[in-house]
């Protein structure tokens, strides 16, 4: 019972370090919509039917087992998405970025040769945070 106890004063305390630390909880909307699956005037064709499968066919499933897909880039054939909620560090979530997603988008969009998972801003600001608090909890 202590142990827990512990672990919960030591959690709650990083918690509230992190809001004492003035950093951002939330993301400005400059920088969401700059990596999102918003439609801008500069995306080519590809891009546009990337990001209307992945907010009409991919999102909805993925949303549904509590994760979500962010677009970050569409290069040289190479997608690139931020797995976020429950698909952040999910082990089967490069099964289903693979398996699922990369099938799905070459199916509808040949343009496409594969697809990747990478860190987008709000992934490093909670790893980032997290890496801040397990200091905390080695110093206990």
């Amino acid at each position: 019972m202590v142990e827990i106890k512990q672990w919960y004063q030591r959690r709650v305390r990083g918690i509230m370090d992190f809001f004492s630390s003035n950093q951002p909880v939330l993301l400005d909307e400059a920088t969401l919509a700059s990596s999102s699956s918003t439609i801008n005037e500069d995306d080519d064709e590809t891009t546009i039917m990337i990001k209307e499968l992945l907010d009409t066919r991919i999102r909805p499933t993925v949303m549904e087992d509590g994760g979500d897909i962010r677009f970050v880039s569409f290069d040289d054939g190479i997608v690139k998405l931020a797995l976020q909620g429950s698909c952040s560090g999910c082990p089967s979530s490069s099964v289903t970025l693979k398996n699922g997603i990369e099938n799905m988008m070459q199916f509808y969009i040949p343009e496409v040769l594969s697809v990747e998972a990478v860190d987008d801003e709000i992934a490093e600001v909670q790893n980032k945070v997290f890496e801040e608090f397990d200091k905390t909890l080695d110093k206990d």
